[in-house]
């Protein structure tokens, strides 16, 4: 679950008023026991009233909708439908936090038995919003303990999470099996130890992409010692700490059900043997750091590393090789020719040493890595993965004025190799329109699109033109295009391209493009389906914002950064929408005077808008002005 773009709106609480306002009372049995009317047998049976009826059939059709907008759309048909479908609905999905409280979520929804729940802005994970903004886990867990006691999963993304969190977590739903923290922060191995000591039906334990502090103690040790696990699924690769081995190779020993491993850095290839040995069934592995530990004796080096892994004959997907000795990669060759997923974004190789192995992966779908494979690896990834939905190619140094190994080139390759292509984010220094309108026309199946060109307003390396006809034919011959990043010199003509053709787009990111505010027009009044739209360092002021008053409402949310709004203009925002909660933030993370206040600086550092049906929150730091 650690993808970025969701294509399900946040969940839609609008009708609680309806179901508050609604009298009726629910008979499932049909039966009534009434002692107030003189001559009725107090078991007589009483036919039940139509909507009753319809309510029954409902609950029977509702528990096999399990979409959450075609349950979202359901609830809102009328206030019979808004009640079944909240009886009916077991999974709960909050797509901001502050957008609706834990009292009112847990009033409505009174038999959830899984919970994600997404916090800060996306934009957050590139520092541009100051620490300690909120997003705490804390009121919904409290929430939770009363309201669910039968909670089996919670998935948390960018939200900040503490110890005493996973403390009542683990002690408050004697059925937990699955958590998992997505960017998330604020906890440590002290509470890791006490959800692996006290959740003994735990099935899964995912930590991808978050913080987590070392408290010096053993929290791979805390699983229980005694009888075999139900562990299906241990990712760890994020933590930042040494991990007691020995208790992780008894925990891998007793957990016959165990799937998806991926281990840290501080597991050698050494120890990754020792563990791959005792499951051979694993489905998913992340290797750890794929090279000898320091002061390694001479076993180590003669462990039979391609038969362990020919072992495992289920393995379909390969990721780690944090610190990766590419001697060592010969290994790995026993499975490639099943695998259809591979990472390699931690792993620093060249192109000749991706050949070797990228030549037999055959089935590969999904594809991750670094930049150093330069434009000669994609090539040879075009050449041979013809079945490639998803590429991510990241920058191996992210400096501006890097000379990026990739680029129009290497987007050419796959755009003409992997035509089936729906998903790629694809990080470069140079890049040309004609490589861009290569790829729209050869993978019309592109859902999302993610181009980010380095380096501030760089046109087409070749022609020295605007950027604006490759994104241009991307929303219009890609047709299914649900996700945007746009980047390099854009003048407001590719706006007006989106505007006008990117009817499906529901997250759309720009940063560093546009020529005025008629670009941001063209978004908020031609892209009818965004839900989600940040962007940074881009000419759009006041103007440009009130051309979206008609669409602020059926978004999610829009995030401003480093853009040329005033602290008038967003407030003209909030008093023209009262149930639209308008953050103006500093990006300095210090908090506000009083005379700051009434004269502020001319421009807004960050704009964070979203909707909710509470208000504005009431836990905002200093650096947070709520305008109302």
């Amino acid at each position: 679950m650690s993808k970025d773009d969701d294509r399900s709106p946040p969940l839609d609480l609008r009708g609680a008023d309806i179901a508050e306002s609604s009298s009726k009372t629910r008979n499932c049995a049909g039966i009534t026991g009434s002692g107030s009317g003189t001559g009725t047998n107090p078991m007589e049976f009483q036919a039940p009233y139509p909507d009753q009826v319809l309510e029954n059939v409902l609950e029977n059709v509702l528990q096999f909708l399990t979409s959450r907008r075609d349950r979202n759309a359901a609830s809102l048909v009328c206030k019979s439908w808004f009640r079944v479908e909240a009886l009916t609905r077991s999974e709960l999905f909050i797509g901001n936090c502050y957008s609706v409280s834990p009292k009112r979520a847990t009033a409505r929804f009174a038999r959830i038995r899984a919970v994600s729940i997404k916090g800060r802005p996306r934009f957050a994970d590139f520092n541009l919003m100051p620490p300690g903004w909120g997003a705490h886990f804390a009121p919904w867990v409290s929430a939770m303990t009363t309201a669910y006691p039968w909670l089996e999963k919670v998935y948390l993304k960018r939200m900040s999470v503490t110890d005493e969190d996973l403390v009542v977590l683990a002690r408050s739903f004697p059925s937990f099996k699955e958590l998992v923290l997505v960017c998330c922060d604020g906890f440590g191995t002290s509470g890791l130890s006490v959800v692996a000591s006290k959740c003994r039906q735990l099935r899964v334990l995912d930590l991808i992409e978050s913080e987590v502090s070392d408290d010096e103690l053993d929290w791979i040790g805390s699983f229980p010692e005694s009888g075999t696990t139900c562990l299906e699924s241990l990712i760890f690769d994020c933590v930042e700490c040494p991990i007691n081995f020995e208790a992780l190779e008894r925990l891998v020993a007793r957990s016959p059900y165990l799937k998806k491993l991926r281990l840290n850095r501080f597991v050698s290839i050494g120890q990754l043997y020792r563990l791959m040995i005792r499951a051979p069934q694993l489905t998913h592995l992340g290797t750890g750091s794929f090279n000898l530990a320091e002061g390694v004796g001479q076993n180590d080096q003669e462990l039979d590393y391609v038969s362990a892994f020919a072992a495992c004959k289920s393995l379909v997907c390969l990721s780690g090789f944090r610190e990766i000795s590419p001697d060592y990669l010969s290994a790995i060759y026993a499975v490639c020719a099943n695998l259809t997923s591979l990472n390699l974004s931690y792993a620093s190789i060249n192109a000749d040493q991706l050949k070797i192995v990228i030549f037999q992966c055959h089935k590969l779908q999904t594809f991750w890595v670094l930049d150093s494979i330069c434009d000669e690896g994609l090539q040879a990834v075009a050449a041979t993965c013809k079945d490639l939905r998803e590429l991510r190619v990241f920058p191996i140094d992210a400096r501006e004025d890097s000379e990026g190994p990739v680029s129009d080139v290497g987007i050419q390759a796959i755009a003409e190799g992997c035509r089936k292509l729906q998903s790629i984010l694809y990080f470069c220094q140079r890049m040309t329109n004609a490589a861009v309108i290569a790829m729209s026309i050869n993978c019309p199946d592109l859902e999302v699109f993610r181009l980010c060109i380095m380096g501030r307003h760089r046109p087409d390396h070749v022609t020295g033109e605007p950027m604006d006809e490759g994104f241009g034919a991307i929303v219009k011959n890609c047709k299914k295009l649900t996700r945007l990043a746009i980047s390099g010199l854009l003048t407001d003509r590719a706006f007006s391209y989106i505007g006008k053709y990117g009817k499906l787009v529901r997250t759309l990111s720009v940063a560093f493009a546009g020529d005025s505010d008629m670009g941001l027009k063209y978004l908020l009044e031609g892209c009818s389906k965004l839900q989600k739209l940040e962007i940074r360092d881009s000419p759009f002021g006041d103007a440009a914002l009130r051309s979206g008053l008609h669409h602020y409402y059926n978004m999610r949310f829009l995030w401003m950064s480093s853009c040329r709004l005033s602290p008038q203009g967003c407030q003209e925002i909030a008093r023209a929408l009262p149930r639209l909660v308008v953050e103006v933030i500093r990006d300095d993370g210090e908090g506000m005077t009083a005379e700051s206040e009434v004269h502020m600086d001319d421009t807004v550092d960050i704009l964070y808008m979203y909707r909710s049906l509470e208000g504005p929150r009431e836990n905002a730091p200093k650096f947070v002005t709520i305008l109302q």
